[in-house]
């Protein structure tokens, strides 16, 4: 009799033990939202998806992310603040989208002539190692990126001079807005998933983005010219920020897988940046639509007419107490030494 006891005490301790070993690994998952207004299906959002993925992976199903794209958790504007007032622990878009915000990173959307995606993701890291800048100390930076060169796009009409801008409504944000005005058209700000609308609705003549977008956003179905304005071609810069209290709440050892796989998947961006650009140029020759090459006479204008957007920059960051020269030179020169 105190054998079957002693054995049904034993069957019980161990149930229990098993009962609270799964109930504290259960209490130490860490479950975090993932905020993106790439589309699904676009590769951003795909690496976005994949690198959550990793990260429940490699921390053993510790942390689980919950990935919502296509802007259904929270809009391409309101992403950052988003993250800051905890409506998402992740969030990814772009850092010209509350322009003015975010002063010394913006020094990467000027049209300092970007010939890749991997270039100018290489230059928005260098850059923010460089100078740390204050604007994002209020979230986690897991990793920043930026896509290829970004070209004047248009229906209807083609642009082969740049007089042929004059009097055209182009669909711009941030310093791209700017990019249009020194250029002679009138920009629209607007997010880029009210792109393809705008164009087909015939709200804007045209809109200046990377010709991934030919694809990924099928601006491409939309449009008809490209003009390969290369030498007075910008880029945009997108952020993938964590909310910071979250950030400080997780373990050193899952930190610090996140920052290896942070590490590895922005090298994956900015190469995906320009594989979708060389597939963005197929779409849009498929559709029957037509690239424009600039001479050279011609593209050293196009050259000029932007460059007073980056001496303005300067002036701008001057008065607000940064050494705008300074931070602009060091980003020509890391562009110049990659390209």
């Amino acid at each position: 009799m105190k054998k079957k006891s002693l054995f049904f005490l034993m069957v019980f301790i161990g149930a229990a033990f098993i009962t609270m070993s799964c109930f504290n690994a259960q209490a130490q998952t860490v479950k975090l939202t993932y905020s993106c207004f790439f589309p699904p299906t676009h590769v951003q959002s795909k690496l976005a998806e994949s690198w959550s993925k990793e990260v429940e992976k490699r921390t053993n199903g510790q942390v689980k992310v919950e990935y919502y794209a296509g802007q259904t958790l929270t809009k391409a504007r309101q992403c950052y603040d988003g993250v800051l007032e905890g409506l998402s622990d992740i969030g990814f878009s772009v850092l010209a989208y509350t322009k003015g915000r975010f002063p010394v990173m913006s020094v990467i959307d000027l049209p300092l002539g970007y010939t890749s995606g991997k270039t100018a993701t290489t230059v928005i890291n260098e850059v923010y190692k460089q100078f740390k800048p204050k604007e994002l100390n209020n979230t986690k930076v897991m990793y920043l990126h930026a896509h290829g060169p970004g070209l004047i796009h248009t229906k209807t009409k083609a642009i082969r001079k740049l007089e042929d801008m004059k009097g055209l409504k182009f669909r711009g944000h941030g310093t791209s807005a700017d990019v249009v005005t020194a250029l002679g058209g009138t920009p629209v700000p607007k997010p880029m998933p009210e792109t393809y609308q705008m164009l087909q609705k015939g709200v804007v003549d045209g809109g200046v983005y990377p010709i991934e977008s030919n694809k990924g956003w099928k601006l491409g179905d939309v449009t008809d010219y490209c003009t390969a304005d290369f030498t007075a071609a910008y880029t945009t810069s997108f952020f993938v920020v964590m909310n910071k209290d979250k950030w400080n709440s997780l373990s050193p050892d899952v930190q610090k897988t996140i920052e290896e796989i942070n590490s590895e998947w922005v090298v994956k961006h900015g190469e995906a940046w320009d594989a979708s650009d060389m597939e963005g140029i197929r779409y849009f020759l498929e559709q029957g639509n037509e690239i424009i090459g600039l001479d050279k006479k011609e593209a050293a204008r196009w050259k000029k007419a932007v460059s007073p957007i980056i001496e303005a920059y300067v002036k701008v960051l001057d008065k607000k107490g940064f050494n705008g020269r300074e931070i602009v030179d060091f980003t020509v020169s890391t562009l110049n030494s990659l390209q």
